[in-house]
């Protein structure tokens, strides 16, 4: 079999983005192993779910370091350790520096719940529903120094309906997430996809039969 791209994740909470990805890569045919999981909180959730798994976890608490780059240098010294060949934020709340990022460049995906350029940011889905929008979603994109920037490699697009609140779109745009994010990586991780002039170029046939959808529903 040939040797699949080992993965480290970066969780802060529960790891609902980082199971998906584990159940994903359980299959023998999925191009990435999740081979760590570091979270950045003592006790988050997700590392017992990934436990669960059978995968290796750690927890490097931001809080023992004198400053950022301190930290980080942990983050990669055990990234390294791990022999991880791309990195997968699924919820990790801390804001990396760019020397960080420039290290693990074209090497370092993250989900972010939007159709990015827009919305980027917190308080995503209020803000959403506050401008009126009628279609929204999440994207998987390289990391880049700028927040929630980065060359866009998969979207699924969700449509806001009639009496939704922030948490009940939270929770459709988080279903969406969870398949989004596996797809990406698939894509990534295979070689699929790639980065060429800070544009994801990609490599097959996968979006050439994509839908349109139409938020109201279309009716003819």
């Amino acid at each position: 079999m040939t040797s699949r791209t080992r993965v480290g994740v970066l969780i802060s909470g529960r790891g609902s983005n980082m199971v998906s990805l584990a159940e994903a890569a359980a299959h023998d045919d999925f191009p990435a192993q999740i081979a760590l999981v570091i979270s950045n909180e003592p006790g988050a959730a997700g590392l017992a779910r990934a436990a669960d798994f059978g995968i290796e976890t750690a927890t490097i608490n931001h809080r023992d370091y004198a400053d950022r780059p301190a930290f980080e240098d942990a983050l990669s010294a055990r990234m390294r350790d791990a022999d991880c060949d791309l990195i997968c934020n699924a919820g990790f709340m801390r804001l990396l520096t760019p020397r960080f990022v420039d290290a693990w460049r074209d090497r370092h995906l993250n989900i972010h719940p939007s159709l990015l350029p827009a919305f980027k940011g917190l308080h995503t889905h209020q803000r959403v529903l506050d401008e009126g929008v009628r279609i929204t979603g999440c994207t998987v994109h390289v990391v880049r120094a700028e927040m929630d920037a980065g060359p866009i490699v998969a979207q699924a697009a969700v449509p806001v309906c009639s009496g939704d609140d922030a948490d009940r779109l939270a929770a459709r745009v988080l279903v969406a997430e969870h398949q989004l994010y596996p797809h990406a990586l698939r894509l990534f991780a295979s070689g699929a996809a790639s980065v060429e002039s800070e544009r994801i170029v990609i490599h097959s046939d996968a979006d050439a039969s994509a839908s349109t959808l139409f938020s109201p529903e279309l009716h003819v």
